[in-house]
């Protein structure tokens, strides 16, 4: 069958319209990043995946998509950040605060999305969270500490001395000491701090801690997550409370955390990723917050290191991990 250049013209017009309705037109390009691969990023990585499926952003359907991880090394993140340039994708995700501060660091024109990052201004990437006006918006996972000092409060009421073991050279971690440090102090709380510079240090500074405080309290750090397992085993054996607020942290042995849930905040990465696909800029774009919290609670955990639940603390909870 023959068809007029008229008609031919009019078919792929048609064509070009079903495939708008339809979904992404043309292949682009996502390139996702992050400092280490734990529970809690790993879900972020998937929600923004799940979030592109979800659009009609498949490999399947032309989508190009990358991920590389700096395994908790921030040369490596740099490196990333550099290829990541180089490739030139349509979106870099940058999940936590030492791989977005690579990715800002290397492009002013690439537009970046950052994830998990507690304080994106305190970290410079943007100037505030309303739209930046440059290639960088994305996701913090901020907590309210005054609900984190609570939460201490439930398990364990008595509490006076509560420790942290976090990385001094993650930003992040540096602004939720010294936020907590005043907050305790409100509280006639004190914070004994321990640092952990890489993750193979996170089970000595524990230890380090045994017999100077009454509780352990974890946020969001990356070396301490990723080596979680060896905090737990000082709590475990010294008898030492574990709080977190990275609720995939209960799973591992801490008695409970009230935090954001990961997965979620990768789907609300996702919908920002899928806005600048579709044209969006960045620097239009205000940087979000979760204000959906869940609580996870760890009976088995408390039981360990000595601490009884109330059933009603148990009842509260979002999720009971048997």
């Amino acid at each position: 069958m023959m068809f007029s250049n008229s008609a031919k013209l009019a078919f792929g017009a048609a064509a070009i319209l079903s495939a708008l309705a339809h979904g992404p037109v043309s292949a682009q390009s996502v390139a996702v990043t992050s400092i280490v691969e734990h529970p809690a990023l790993d879900s972020i990585k998937d929600g923004v995946e799940q979030a592109l499926k979800e659009a009609g952003y498949t490999q399947a359907k032309g989508l190009e998509w990358q991920f590389q991880t700096a395994q908790g090394n921030t040369a490596i993140a740099a490196q990333i950040a550099r290829k990541f340039v180089g490739d030139n994708p349509d979106v870099i995700v940058a999940i936590a605060t030492p791989s977005a501060q690579a990715v800002v660091a290397a492009t002013k024109s690439i537009p970046v999305v950052y994830s998990a990052v507690t304080d994106p201004v305190a970290a410079q990437l943007v100037p505030s969270m309303g739209p930046s006006a440059t290639n960088v918006t994305g996701v913090s996972d901020s907590l309210a500490l005054e609900k984190q000092v609570e939460l201490i409060k439930k398990v364990l009421p008595d509490a006076k001395r509560v420790g942290m073991v976090y990385n001094p050279g993650e930003a992040n971690s540096v602004v939720v000491v010294e936020q907590m440090r005043k907050l305790l102090q409100q509280s006639d709380m004190s914070l004994v701090e321990a640092t952990a510079a890489r993750t193979v240090d996170v089970g000595a500074a524990a230890r380090s801690l045994v017999g100077k405080v009454d509780v352990i309290y974890t946020n969001t750090d990356n070396n301490v997550v990723s080596a979680y397992e060896a905090l737990v085993k000082v709590g475990n054996d010294a008898k030492i409370p574990l709080i977190a607020s990275d609720t995939d942290s209960v799973k591992r042995g801490a008695i409970a955390a009230l935090g954001v849930n990961y997965k979620n905040l990768g789907l609300q990465t996702g919908k920002m990723v899928i806005k600048i696909l579709k044209g969006a800029k960045p620097g239009d774009l205000a940087s979000e917050t979760s204000d959906k919290l869940e609580l996870y609670v760890n009976p088995g955990a408390a039981k360990k290191q000595g601490v009884t639940l109330s059933e009603d603390f148990i009842k509260s909870a979002t999720q009971v991990v048997e």
